[in-house]
């Protein structure tokens, strides 16, 4: 082999290097990945988005993929004459406002991402919150200046049957799921916030991580103040910091914490903007987004002292 093709082979073989120990500490666990931000709209980054879950899979990996669908619910409430409104940062969602967001998350966000990850193979297949009973939820009323506010059909989650879901990891296959619940009380189909749904999930799958792709490059330190990134911090740090935080990363950050409180492992909001950023965060020492991990304990084996690190590294 010439010099040169030796000097551009090095780097590719460095790369498999560093990421043999993150396999290794990977393999056959479960990822819920929250598909949500940039990376719905932009193509490549699509594209790129596919081209990582189907990786995480063939590692060895077992992905699960929840997604909302924010931007194509704003077109399509444009398309229909209907208005966006918004309290308590949720979006009020009327019946016939409802019956456009089931529409658009099941049958255009879920079918197109279900159809690039299958470019790849016979893998992935879509389910909403309906089906199987995998996601119940009630009508949420949200306080604002002390009373309780009727926003619609939006849900609170009660109840999670991860049944389907495991059936469906069990046979190799790639859940991508849909974030709307039906409630076992008056049977109305309710939206459910995307991020608190991937959380959920996470929890109630025992799953290793819950990666949130969001359009930030991760938890700011003092925003706007310093663009500084937090690479790090227990349930407890963050749960110090919410009341702080802007409307937008709230129920992103709240999902983390119960994730890792619930049992995940880790808890990572990931910049969605920079093309495999799930690999980037997973497989390698350089991570581009904020990890949430459990408190400290007083025991520690031999994983956690891999987790703490792979913290340090980020």
């Amino acid at each position: 082999m010439s010099e040169t093709r030796k000097h551009k082979a090095l780097p590719k073989a460095q790369i498999l290097i560093e990421a043999l120990p993150w396999l290794t500490r990977h393999n056959g666990k479960t990822v819920v990945v929250k598909f949500g931000g940039n990376a719905m709209v932009d193509e490549e980054l699509k594209a790129a988005f596919a081209q990582d879950v189907v990786f995480l899979h063939r590692a060895g990996l077992k992905p699960v993929v929840v997604h909302g669908g924010g931007p194509q619910i704003n077109a399509a409430f444009e398309k229909h004459g209907i208005v966006s409104e918004f309290k308590a940062g949720l979006r009020v969602t009327t019946e016939d406002a409802m019956d456009v967001v089931r529409m658009v998350l099941a049958g255009q966000v879920q079918r197109e991402l279900v159809g690039l990850l299958n470019q790849h193979g016979p893998l992935a297949v879509g389910l909403t919150g309906e089906d199987a009973h995998t996601i119940t939820a009630t009508k949420h009323r949200p306080e604002i200046d002390g009373e309780l506010v009727d926003i619609g059909r939006v849900g609170e989650i009660t109840a999670i049957d991860t049944g389907a879901i495991e059936a469906l990891l069990a046979d190799g296959r790639i859940p991508v799921v849909s974030s709307i619940a039906r409630s076992q009380d008056d049977g109305h189909v309710y939206n459910v916030n995307a991020d608190t749904a991937a959380a959920a999930l996470a929890a109630a799958l025992g799953a290793e991580t819950l990666m949130v792709l969001t359009d930030v490059e991760g938890l700011y330190e003092d925003w706007p103040n310093s663009d500084e990134v937090i690479s790090r911090l227990t349930a407890s740090q963050l749960e110090k910091l919410l009341p702080e935080l802007s409307s937008g990363m709230v129920p992103k950050m709240e999902g983390c914490l119960h994730a890792v409180r619930g049992g995940v492992r880790t808890a990572r909001v990931i910049d969605g903007r920079v093309p495999h950023s799930i690999l980037l965060e997973i497989f390698t020492d350089d991570g581009v987004g904020t990890m949430v991990v459990p408190d400290e304990t007083d025991e520690h084996d031999e994983t956690d002292e891999h987790d703490e690190q792979e913290g340090e590294a980020k």
